[in-house]
């Protein structure tokens, strides 16, 4: 797999990840209600379930991934379930001037991370991009240097999106001084969650 084949697939993933869609709102909505830790860790699992699917697709599982249907559809509720409960939690939550909440522990990361990486393991147009996409790539064989090489650019993508993502947010969240707009931008982002956990529940 030369250089060239490579640029193409990092301009291909970089369209499939910078497009709009429930990863990235979420991504800023955490963000801003919640800070840049929140945010990453989110957008940490998302790619985590990217690579994982990456994994699988290696050893040609994406088909069969494509087929466990009730494992994938339990992922995708329960992710969009606790996606939306957050969203609650964030439009009923009073409003706290960002330099004044307290830091998130390691097992609220955690959490927010797992639910990433469950909502994209559950996203059943996951495998399908693979098996669209991969055999363009890199023929019929994945060698384990050519899931090295797309690993690394996944990374690389993933790490200018959600970092350009949480950048925007933590901009965003400097303009919060004020507990009436706090509770505003709440309410908007515990909308996005909402709206972001319907639409991936909704999702086929």
């Amino acid at each position: 797999m030369d250089v060239t084949t490579l640029l193409a697939f990092a301009a291909a993933f970089f369209v499939f990840a910078a497009s709009p869609g429930p990863d990235n709102m979420t991504i800023v909505a955490r963000t801003i209600t919640h800070g840049a830790a929140s945010g990453i860790a989110y957008g940490a699992g998302t790619v985590a379930g990217i690579l994982i699917f990456l994994t699988l697709a290696a050893f040609g599982l994406s088909i069969l991934a494509a087929e466990m249907g009730t494992v994938m559809a339990v992922l995708r509720y329960g992710g969009a379930a606790y996606l939306i409960w957050m969203g609650y939690k964030l439009w009923t939550a009073e409003p706290v001037v960002p330099d004044l909440q307290p830091v998130r522990d390691r097992r609220g990361l955690l959490s927010i991370f797992a639910t990433g990486t469950a909502l994209n393991l559950g996203n059943p147009k996951m495998p399908l991009f693979y098996v669209a996409l991969l055999p363009n790539v890199v023929g019929t064989s994945l060698t384990v240097n050519h899931l090295l090489a797309l690993a690394s650019v996944i990374i690389v993508v993933e790490t200018v999106v959600i970092g350009g993502h949480v950048l925007l947010a933590v901009r965003a969240r400097k303009m919060l001084r004020e507990p009436r707009i706090v509770r505003r931008v709440n309410r908007t982002a515990g909308g996005v969650m909402i709206g972001s956990g319907v639409a991936i529940a909704v999702s086929r």
